[in-house]
């Protein structure tokens, strides 16, 4: 279905609501406590709390899943949170392995598809807080690794409501547009960062891969990364049989969890073939595409000077509905 945001006029190009929204948000602040969760292989996930965080078991929270290189820092993510709680929610974003201060003490990191992290935590949550009622946000990659985790676990999924934010949902065609986009620039920022975080571990991946940090600075596209680096990594053939498995595009029909898609068909950073249609989801999933918005953008308002980060009215919104939350 179609959605209710208009862009602001004054930023109606899709690279400037793609870029533009971080720099208007330098004085955004938000009061957060780090904790690092152990998980199974003897690792560990760095979780950041939006504070104060309450005990109070009727108090709904929200988790925050940020985009490819992310982190409590992402404009998205913090704007987000704060709106959850301002609207009544208890906060929390997962760092993905090797997102957070410190690198990981194992090889692996993370990828599109990678669910078991997810699921790790989110059983933990319902553990320690049983009574909580649980949602969910996704933006990006993290938009695209919960919709294919909704789709995974179905009934069992221990989410009361999800939303889902420009995620690339068909992983080998977006990649493609990634790397021509805007003169190539969104592909070199994000490579310039995958290089970077991967370098932090050459020690651990280098007798795996066989790849120092020379190596994987010298790589030259994010095909190539993810075919050097990301796939064999994580157990995939190459870069193909990784795009094919972790997109999570076949797994919205599956989705019985509420669900809130929104999507911009102008995405400079995705392709057409990522946005879905209603032939893809299921009847649990309320899809919202938009004409405009750019990546994680959705920018609205008349003034250029108290720009309207929709997306969190929109989310919030949708959540306290489904809730039942007045």
């Amino acid at each position: 279905m179609s959605s209710h945001f208009r862009p602001a006029w004054w930023m109606v190009n899709k690279h400037a609501q793609t870029i533009l929204p971080r720099f208007f948000r330098p004085k955004l602040k938000l009061t957060y406590q780090l904790e690092s969760l152990s998980t199974p292989d003897q690792d560990f996930i760095e979780l950041a709390w939006g504070c104060p965080i309450t005990k109070n078991d009727t108090k709904p929270l929200a988790i925050i899943f940020h985009g490819l290189e992310g982190n409590i820092h992402s404009f998205y993510a913090k704007g987000m949170m704060k709106a959850m709680q301002d609207n009544g929610f208890d906060t929390v974003l997962m760092h993905f392995r090797n997102c957070s201060a410190a690198p990981n003490k194992t090889a692996r990191a993370y990828h599109s598809g990678e669910t078991s992290d997810a699921r790790f935590l989110i059983t933990h949550l319902k553990e320690q807080f049983p009574n909580k009622k649980i949602v969910a946000v996704g933006f990006s990659l993290g938009g695209n690794m919960l919709s294919k985790y909704l789709g995974e676990y179905q009934n069992d999924s221990h989410l009361d409501a999800a939303a889902v934010v420009s995620a690339p949902f068909d992983l080998a065609s977006s990649c493609q547009v990634i790397q021509q986009s805007l003169g190539k620039i969104y592909q070199k920022y994000l490579l310039d960062r995958l290089k970077h975080s991967t370098g932090r571990k050459e020690s651990l991946i280098q007798p795996l891969l066989g790849l120092s940090k020379q190596d994987i600075k010298n790589i030259p596209c994010l095909w190539e990364f993810d075919d050097k680096v990301t796939a064999p990594l994580h157990g995939f053939k190459n870069a193909k049989d990784y795009y094919n498995k972790a997109s999570s595009k076949a797994y919205l029909i599956d989705i019985t969890t509420p669900t809130l898609i929104i999507h911009s068909v102008d995405d400079p950073m995705l392709s057409i073939k990522s946005v879905p249609d209603s032939s893809h989801v299921s009847k649990h999933v309320n899809l919202e595409i938009t004409e405009k918005g750019g990546h994680v953008g959705f920018i609205s308002g008349k003034n250029p000077f108290k720009p309207i980060f929709w997306l969190e009215q929109r989310i919030p919104e949708y959540f306290k509905k489904q809730l039942n939350i007045k």
